[in-house]
């Protein structure tokens, strides 16, 4: 039962940094109605193979820092900023018209969305504050084996996401401007309230 929390928490976290309309899935959506659900397939499974990669670097800091508990306050601060960040960055997403016009080229597309999803410069702070908060709130322990399954699960649940975005393309493709609309504004208020939860914990 423990194995499969840890592969649950990185499900969660994945699909939930990932659900909003941005710039892998909605390329992942494009590749398939325009190319094909093949390459569109194989586009997601290169962006989440780089997700893996991310999530581990960002776990790897984790430990650092919950290993070196002379600047665990330095790190709750930082855990407090990138909270009230990433709330104003989905709210300022959902103001945002999201631009569906995007022409998808040909190429090898595993290797398309390997690339695409190394320019996502926001998914190490990313996974690097949900982690220090599990870890925080002893969920999860940074050590083999639980670590793998961990990044085990940040990496099906990327692909469950994608997979959300393949199968329902033609809806989503749609209705994305009101999707968008509404999930980065109920994703902003969840940072936000995870921003005060960790400042409350912060000034006990």
């Amino acid at each position: 039962m423990t194995y499969f929390l840890y592969v649950l928490y990185g499900v969660f976290i994945s699909y939930l940094g990932m659900l909003a309309p941005g710039m892998l899935n909605m390329s992942a959506l494009k590749v398939k109605l325009e190319i094909g659900k093949v390459q569109g397939v194989k586009f997601a499974f290169g962006a989440a193979f780089v997700i893996f990669i991310q999530a581990g670097i960002a776990v790897l800091f984790a430990d650092y820092f919950v290993k070196n508990p002379e600047i665990i306050e330095f790190l709750k601060i930082a855990g407090v900023f990138v909270f009230f960040t990433l709330s104003v960055f989905f709210f300022f997403l959902s103001r945002k018209k999201t631009n569906t016009e995007t022409k998808v080229e040909k190429g090898k597309y595993f290797l398309r969305g390997a690339l695409m999803s190394s320019l996502n410069v926001i998914a190490i702070p990313f996974y690097l504050a949900f982690s220090i908060f599990l870890t925080e709130k002893g969920l999860i322990v940074i050590k083999q084996p639980y670590i793998m399954l961990y990044l085990f699960g940040i990496f099906l649940g990327a692909i469950l996401l994608f997979s959300t975005y393949l199968y329902f393309a033609k809806i989503i493709a749609k209705r994305v401007s009101f999707i968008a609309r509404n999930i980065n504004l109920i994703l902003s208020v969840l940072f936000v309230v995870l921003g005060i939860i960790t400042l409350i914990r912060l000034l006990k």
